[in-house]
């Protein structure tokens, strides 16, 4: 998530460079054969184009709208795993036993849900098809940037949290967020079997527990069902659509203006082609918000938050500094 007052011009630049040298090569193919060869019915008139335009600034609009729900429905969800994961810090120091030997106690229960936090965000930062996390424009522009999960391993992450009976038997499991939360309710019963839990407090704290399963479920629903591929498919095929004839219809509206005014047909209809194309593509890096790219939720930091938060109830002083944003961009 970019947390800077905008980005940069030339980080647009540098982002849709590539397409900018696309857009130059369409934009003066057609005017050198105009003006250089005399094709003059390369020209195509403007008005079928501009209604081809207005088709193709519908349907990006409409994408970018949804892309932003979606972002926006993950953001929402991550705020709600964050006061959820402080509502269960104080449940487990306030539930939980009442005397000096129940912190270890407390302890394995905050821990295990530091590690649930560990095991989901390496899960939603998982590769899909559909993602655009490995398009050479975001790998490029990851430069500026990186991605914890991408660098430290899953296992070396988890670790930390469990003992080695539970890690050896969440890491044997497929979906290991899932898990975890599975053994928080079965040590919750133990607890309430053996008169450390209160009956009452047993029903409040499982409850959190099936509240932190549906955020959980939200989060799996946004991560594994794309943006319609209908909808991003017809987006791009229209802007392409767009973009090259554009040029083919600008070249009697420059012509009209002089001799060799021709040839600002290729700055201009580079210009206009950006725009169209830049918007696609942003729409597009808000399509799936849990990935890793520049704009999307910062699921990382989040989590670093909450650790700290709940860490700092068990009154440790051993605790990992907040993470910083590299130029701009939390991850």
């Amino acid at each position: 998530m970019h947390i800077g007052n905008h980005y940069k011009l030339s980080e647009f630049l540098f982002w849709t460079r590539r397409d900018i040298y696309r857009l130059l090569i369409f934009a003066s193919i057609p005017t050198i054969l105009y003006q250089c060869l005399d094709w003059t019915w390369l020209a195509i008139p403007w008005v079928p184009i501009a209604m081809i335009g207005t088709a193709a600034a519908f349907i990006i609009g409409f994408k970018n709208t949804q892309t932003y729900n979606r972002l926006w429905e993950a953001r929402q969800i991550w705020g709600g795993i964050v006061n959820s994961s402080r509502s269960w810090g104080i449940l487990v120091k306030d539930f939980v036993g009442n005397t000096e030997q129940d912190k270890s106690i407390h302890q394995e229960l905050i821990y295990r849900h530091i590690a649930w936090l560990t095991a989901l965000r390496y899960q939603l930062r998982e590769t899909r098809p559909w993602e655009n996390i490995n398009k050479i424009y975001n790998l490029e522009y990851r430069k500026f940037y990186s991605i914890p999960e991408h660098h430290t391993p899953f296992e070396e992450a988890l670790k930390p949290y469990l003992n080695e009976a539970d890690f050896q038997y969440v890491w044997s499991k497929k979906n290991r967020a899932t898990q975890l939360i599975s053994q928080q309710s079965a040590q919750l019963k133990k607890l309430k079997d053996s008169g450390l839990i209160d009956p009452l407090n047993y029903v409040e704290m499982e409850n959190l527990l099936v509240q932190l399963y549906d955020l959980q479920g939200r989060c799996e629903r946004i991560k594994n069902f794309p943006y319609p591929r209908q909808f991003a498919s017809i987006n791009l095929y229209f802007i392409r659509l767009f973009t090259f004839v554009v040029p083919f219809g600008l070249l009697q509206e420059f012509n009209k203006l002089g001799e060799h005014m021709i040839w600002l047909n290729i700055p201009f209809s580079v210009i206009v082609n950006w725009v169209f194309n830049t918007m696609e593509k942003i729409g597009e890096a808000t399509e799936n918000p849990f990935e890793g790219n520049a704009n999307d939720v910062p699921i990382t930091t989040l989590s670093r938050t909450i650790e700290i938060d709940l860490r700092e109830m068990l009154d440790e002083t051993d605790i990992p500094q907040p993470l910083a944003a590299v130029n701009s961009i939390q991850m």
